[in-house]
This record gives C-alpha cells, sequence and structure tokens, in this order.
C-alpha cells in the first residue's frame, strides 16, 4: 500500500472548511480528511496551505501556442508537450483538455490537429503528472475540419468512448464577435491597420464565411446524432442569443461554454446545460471583447465552473479574486476551478475532497488575484505520484 499524509493545511471541501486538517491518501484514494489530531508521522507538512481538490481545467489552448512561441520558431511537439504540463502543473491544474482546433484556416491545419492529438495520447501512456485529455473544437463552417474531426474520433473509440467536441463559429458578428467592433479594435492593435482598412478587411471574413456557411448546416446532423446516442459531449460555444441556446438544445448540446451575455448564460441553466465561464476574464475584471462579466454570471449563479481558455494560472487567481472581493464563498468559488467543471466533463471521481475520490490535490496560498501553488499531486494508473512541495 501506497499511503501519503499531508498535515498543517486548511481543507476545503465541498460545503466547509477544516483548519490545521490531516488528509490521508492510500493508493490513490482519499481515505481520511479530519483535524489533525497531532498524528503526524510519516506526514508532508503542508506549511498551513489551502488544500484544495486538483484542478480541472475543461478548456486550454495553450498546448497548440506552445510549440511556436515566436513565428518560425517551430519546437519538437514531443517537448512542447512537456514543456506546457510543467507550466500546468505549477499552476496546480491535475486534469487537462488540450483545446485543439480542427480547421483549416492558415494558422490551424488539420493535419496539425492530428500530430498534436498523437502527441497528447503518446504522452499519456506514460507516467504523467497531469492527466492529458482533448477537447476537440470544430470550426463550424470548415468542411476539412468536420471530416478530419469526424475521422479522429472514430479513430479514437477506444481510448475515449465520449469524447467532448466544442462546436464552434468566429464569424465576426456572431458568438464572441457579436459586435464586431471589437473585432475591428483586434486587427488594428494586431495587424497596424487603420480603421477603415479594418473594417473592410471584416467585410472581406464575412463574405468569405458566408460563402461556406452551408457547411455548418453539413454538419449539425452528425453532431446531433452523436449528442443523441451520448457518443460525444457537446458543447455549443459562445451562445449570445437566445436564438442561439434555442439551436445549442436542438442538437442535444449538454454545455454552453463561454456565454456571452446574461440572457443566454440563464436560458442555458434552465434548460439543463451546464455553464462555463473563462477564468482570464474574473482575473482581468471583465471580457476583453465586451461581452458579460464572468463575475456577474457567478454572482447571478449562471456559471457552473471556469476554464482556463489560455492562461492556466488564471484558475487559481480567479479564486483569489472572487473571494478577495465577495463574490463567492472560498469553498464556492474552489467548486468552480475542481467539482465544478469536473461535474461538466462526466469526470466524478474527482474535483472533491471527499473520502473515496481520486487522491488528486492541490497545496496553495491565495493572495488576491496573486495565488502561490506550493505542491500538487496527481492519482493515475493505481498510484499515487507528483507530491513535491516548493518552497512557502
Amino acid at each position: 500500500m501506497t499511503a501519503h499524509i499531508i498535515t498543517n493545511i486548511t481543507a476545503i471541501l465541498p460545503d466547509s472548511v477544516i483548519e490545521d486538517a490531516r488528509v490521508v491518501i492510500e493508493d490513490g484514494i482519499i481515505t481520511e480528511i479530519e483535524p489533525r489530531n497531532g498524528r503526524d508521522q510519516g506526514t508532508v507538512d503542508g506549511r498551513g496551505a489551502f488544500c484544495i481538490p486538483g484542478i480541472v481545467d475543461t478548456h486550454s489552448d495553450g498546448f497548440e501556442m506552445e510549440h511556436r512561441p515566436r513565428p518560425g520558431a517551430d519546437l519538437p511537439l514531443e517537448f512542447t508537450v512537456r514543456s506546457f504540463e510543467a507550466k500546468v502543473r505549477a499552476a496546480g491544474v491535475t486534469t487537462l483538455f488540450h483545446g485543439i482546433g480542427f480547421e483549416n484556416d492558415g494558422n490551424r491545419t488539420v493535419d496539425l490537429a492530428n500530430r498534436l492529438v498523437d502527441v497528447i495520447h503518446s504522452y499519456s501512456d506514460e507516467s504523467t503528472l497531469v492527466d492529458n485529455r482533448v477537447l476537440y473544437r470544430l470550426d463550424a463552417r470548415d468542411a476539412d475540419g468536420f471530416q478530419g474531426l469526424v475521422d479522429r474520433i472514430d479513430s479514437d473509440r477506444k481510448r475515449d468512448v465520449r469524447p467532448l467536441v466544442s462546436f464552434e463559429d468566429h464569424t465576426p458578428g456572431v458568438g464572441q464577435y457579436r459586435d464586431r467592433t471589437f473585432f475591428e479594435n483586434w486587427i488594428m492593435r494586431n495587424r497596424n491597420m487603420d480603421r477603415e482598412t479594418a473594417r473592410a478587411h471584416v467585410d472581406e471574413v464575412i463574405a468569405e464565411r458566408d460563402a461556406v456557411l452551408h457547411n455548418r448546416a453539413a454538419a449539425i446532423p452528425w453532431l446531433i446524432e452523436q449528442s443523441i446516442a451520448q457518443t460525444i459531449r457537446l458543447m455549443a460555444h459562445d451562445p449570445a442569443t437566445p436564438e442561439d441556446v434555442e439551436e445549442a438544445i436542438t442538437w442535444h448540446a449538454s454545455i454552453a461554454e463561454f456565454p456571452t451575455t446574461v440572457e443566454a448564460a440563464r436560458l442555458a441553466k434552465n434548460a439543463g446545460m451546464r455553464t462555463v465561464c473563462g477564468a482570464p476574464n474574473v482575473v482581468r475584471g471583465g471580457s476583453h471583447t465586451g461581452n458579460v462579466s464572468a463575475a456577474e454570471l457567478i454572482s447571478l449563479g449562471l456559471c457552473d465552473g471556469l476554464s482556463s481558455d489560455y492562461l492556466p494560472f488564471a484558475m487559481l487567481g480567479a479564486v483569489g479574486i472572487l473571494v478577495r472581493d465577495q463574490v463567492c464563498s472560498i469553498v464556492d468559488a474552489v467548486k468552480l476551478i475542481t467539482s465544478g467543471p469536473a461535474d461538466t466533463v462526466g469526470l466524478h471521481d474527482r474535483g472533491r475532497l471527499v473520502v473515496g475520490a481520486r487522491g488528486d490535490i492541490t497545496l496553495c496560498h491565495l493572495d488576491g488575484a496573486n495565488p502561490r501553488v506550493i505542491g500538487s499531486f496527481r492519482t493515475g494508473q493505481g498510484a499515487s505520484r507528483g507530491l513535491a512541495l516548493q518552497d512557502a
């Protein structure tokens, strides 16, 4: 039997907090959570840190960007997955869904998507410190992407019987960029265009995207079929309007990812969908594209969980800010990065400090938006591994 005993911690349970707690993990499973009672032999000293479940991140784009930190500076993918995992683990994440975009748009390609998924799967067969999984992202209007995603999911069935799929339409004027002005502003900043040139460019993008709208219609029957059969877990990405939510309901989508308005989030919740918001939105104090504040949705009870989107450390940062600003209690804030996301994607064996759960944990200090992770611990393949404390 492999046992780990962690003491001198504040344990954040699903409905309470235990000061000066003691957590016992045996063969990767939590077997005790209780006040310390002075029994310290054979323990790891948590140095007064918070002990929370290992963070579950259902959407991270970081791996896609890690292999090309600068234009033309491509890194080997086998190195990249380890490099990014080191950043993720330092952020306290123990379960991660890598968002991999299936589309041919100049930056992403279906070939690259398949190579990224191959690397994730190959690396996951090793003794890894993070549970690396895949979020299959489908551009709604990309025919090559749709066929590539279908082929990939079919080939991966033995590995993942119900993969996570996000159906996304990033055409200016809908979803995230419902107000196209924000997209124009982004182009002006990043491509050194004036307003008139940026507006003309966006017009061209919309025209090009509208010309392939039929590809979106072609993908929907497959998504519906798979959702009904529960052979995929479907996310509706960036719903903005009642019509967006109503359409997602017809797809049998179970998750509304990054709703951009209070109205869309409320309708999704009322329809029984899980809602996911971006942790960077909380850290920034609002959306960078003028959409609804994630903190507002949390205060209204319209957010079931946060994801890192593009910044893993934002998960803990969001917890610190939500508690500091009294948006919610520390118990509820921790749920947003642990049991909330875990339940959203059907991983009910983790995300909570309870006896019988997986012994995935993170030890951290919170200081508003400036948390510190001092250790993380992940269960895997029947063994417990990865507890290494940094200086407090």
